[in-house]
């Protein structure tokens, strides 16, 4: 059937999402006030009628059975935006392909109740991106060739692509969409426009999706109503940092409205190499799972080992960071250590005093680069996205701490809910028809 399609044929349309009454799927796990009604509650939501093409029991494709995947299908559901007033069709899939992750994004209509349209969903999915050809690939031909399945609807057409990978693989993607018949066109987007386009959309439209970290009270706090003024909004420092950092200033919508003005090759690729070095965790959720429960003072050395107590004329309390690592190098040193191997070295640390140390050593750094750069260019608000902060508290926590110390309080961190993907989200909301970095 696919192979029957005229591209020609088919409207590209301009994608603008109907966002009356969006919201997160897991709204009600937020324990704040807001203002969702109760015709929008996510608590009733099926998972079944979510996932809609039911990709988990999908073997035509490949062959091959699931091999769990519905599973995590069923967990992405979490991540779900509700879009229950876009009735309009969608007829492409975008992919932020990273370093390190892959991120892809695509809408799904809910069922119909009483013959009556109820919208829609976005569904966010991520992917290691070394199995781009296995996993990725997988899963977008099972999205594709669903889509022909339902006579009703237009089919998937478009891949809207950014990120590195949009180039390296895209030899790949073609040769793949044609051996399965698949008459696919690949646009491949700016990374850092759509970065700024997917950041701007969810500040501006989606409902709790923003969030500051109260240093006082250990909490976060969600800005339950989209900003809508331009005061509110611009200008800002976006942080992502992804494999390593880029540091963006942002005046205003638009490619003219936005530059790129640092970064930094410390980022989390920086981190999960390092652990993986150091550490036997299998991958990042892992890292950050062992960092929580991990002791710094086991390995960094605190300015209350150097003082006793706070330094309280420069503002430094007991607990503060003095060196990071620095108590790795003393006890080896006093501990006879000449004759130890490395892996007896090692042995004398705990991984999750390790991974604890190295989270905060990573993190403090970011946000003391991203001071400085908001200070330079007299930035206030410091937005920090990317996959390395995957909602983990401590990043979070020490994020804003820095930026709040540093800045002795004049500058605000925020963060957002599906912060890794804000470069898959900016490429999905331009669409076909939207700027182009060449129609590869």
């Amino acid at each position: 059937m696919s192979e029957d399609i005229n591209l020609d044929l088919v409207d590209i349309g301009t994608i603008k999402l109907d966002v009356s009454g969006a919201y997160i799927a897991n709204d009600h796990l937020l324990g704040i006030e807001n203002n969702l009604s109760s015709s929008a509650s996510p608590e009733n939501s099926d998972p079944e009628e979510d996932l809609d093409i039911d990709l988990g029991n999908s073997t035509e494709s490949t062959g091959e059975s699931n091999g769990g995947e519905e599973e995590d299908d069923e967990h992405d559901l979490t991540k779900n935006i509700t879009l229950p007033s876009h009735n309009a069709e969608v007829i492409h899939i975008s992919v932020d392909i990273g370093g390190t992750l892959t991120k892809l994004v695509y809408f799904t209509k809910s069922k119909k109740v009483n013959d009556k349209l109820t919208g829609g969903k976005l569904h966010f999915k991520d992917f290691q991106t070394e199995n781009f050809p296995n996993e990725v690939l997988k899963f977008m031909i099972r999205l594709i060739r669903r889509s022909f399945n339902k006579l009703e609807l237009p089919p998937i057409t478009y891949i809207i692509a950014t990120g590195g990978g949009s180039q390296k693989f895209y030899n790949l993607m073609t040769k793949t969409f044609s051996k399965n018949k698949l008459p696919m066109k690949i646009i491949a987007k700016d990374e850092m426009e759509c970065l700024i386009k997917g950041l701007d959309w969810f500040i501006t439209k989606i409902p709790n999706e923003i969030f500051i970290y109260d240093l006082e009270d250990n909490t976060t706090k969600f800005i339950s109503s989209p900003y809508t003024k331009d005061n509110q909004i611009y200008p800002y420092l976006l942080v992502n940092i992804g494999s390593g950092v880029s540091m963006i200033k942002v005046v205003g919508p638009g490619p003219q409205g936005f530059e790129r003005i640092g970064g930094s090759s410390l980022g989390g690729g920086t981190l999960w190499g390092l652990l993986s070095l150091l550490t036997d965790a299998k991958d990042y959720n892992e890292m950050l799972e062992m960092a929580s429960r991990g002791d710094n003072e086991n390995i960094d050395l605190l300015v209350g080992d150097i003082y006793g107590t706070n330094y309280n004329k420069i503002g430094l309390k007991s607990s503060h960071i003095a060196s990071s690592f620095a108590k790795v190098f003393k006890k080896l040193r006093f501990n006879n250590s000449k004759n130890m191997t490395a892996a007896e070295k090692l042995s004398q640390f705990k991984p999750e005093d390790i991974a604890r140390s190295l989270l905060y050593s990573v993190s403090n750094n970011i946000g003391q680069i991203s001071y400085l750069h908001a200070l330079k260019y007299d930035l206030k608000r410091i937005y920090f996205g990317g996959s390395y902060i995957s909602g983990h508290k401590q990043t979070i926590h020490t994020l804003s701490y820095a930026v709040n110390f540093w800045s002795k309080g004049d500058m605000k961190s925020y963060f957002l809910r599906h912060e890794g993907y804000l470069g898959s989200v900016g490429a999905f909301m331009m669409g076909p028809n939207g700027p182009d970095v060449k129609n590869l």
